[in-house]
């Protein structure tokens, strides 16, 4: 997997406005958010995309949901969330780095885009 910003957020080498982490997983707030809550999970295994997870990522992706879960309480979205995992170009992927998505904080609309 090449280099990516989230890679170098791990390290701290670019700052970021983290809200959560563990062993496995960090949580920051997005720099350009598209909702008044979003904040953005990703493991600290480096994994491109959802559709290149493997077998033995299966625990790390529970883990991921479970984050996602943990950080919304956490900043306070008692009236529901949204979470996004895009995958690939038409999916809207722009950093090949497994990413999740919570957006909340107003009424998500339906379809999405």
């Amino acid at each position: 997997m090449s280099e990516t910003i989230f890679s170098k957020i791990i390290r701290r080498e670019i700052p970021a406005d983290i809200v959560y982490e563990d062993d496995l997983a960090i949580a920051f707030k997005d720099i350009a958010p598209q909702a008044p809550v979003h904040i953005i999970i990703i493991p600290k295994k480096p994994i491109p995309q959802i559709a290149a997870a493997e077998t033995e990522d299966e625990a790390l992706l529970g883990h991921l949901l479970l984050t996602a879960k943990k950080v919304a309480a956490q900043v306070g979205l008692t009236n529901g969330y949204r979470l996004v995992i895009n995958n690939g170009s038409d999916g809207g992927q722009t950093v090949y780095h497994l990413h999740l998505h919570i957006l909340g904080g107003r009424q998500m609309e339906w379809p999405p885009g």
